[in-house]
């Protein structure tokens, strides 16, 4: 995937800058509270711009320096390669989960997303 697949308004006119794109997503990021999360399309949806592909290209490329453990999928299931960081974090954030059957693929929760989802209603001072 390329940075083609992002916004028209994301494509970095230097090599080195910030997509204004990625920028606002990284923000919403930062505003969702320790213990909640947004799904992709969540966040796409309160930037009104983009959909959950987008948003999942911009938190692979750009997430890291964010909490990208709190955007999650629409399904619950924990990120691929990052399960057990993000379990640890959803732990010690005591994020609502539910414990995994013992016949689900390596026994690991799902996040509750009926439980954890955060709407964003509660913006932050500064942020639109």
């Amino acid at each position: 995937m390329s940075e083609q697949s992002l916004p028209e308004d994301a494509r970095a006119e230097h090599a080195d800058a910030l997509p204004e794109y990625a920028e606002r997503v990284l923000d919403v990021t930062e505003l969702i509270p320790p213990g909640r999360v947004m799904t992709y399309g969540d966040v796409a949806e309160y930037l009104e711009e983009g959909g959950p592909r987008q948003v999942g290209r911009v938190m692979s490329l750009y997430g890291g320096g964010v909490p990208w453990w709190r955007v999650v999928r629409a399904d619950g299931a924990l990120l691929a390669g990052h399960e057990l960081e993000a379990l640890d974090r959803y732990r010690d954030e005591g994020t609502p989960l539910k414990e995994a059957s013992r016949a689900a693929e390596g026994h690991l929760p799902r996040l509750d997303l009926k439980r954890a989802r955060w709407d964003g209603g509660e913006r932050a001072q500064g942020h639109t």
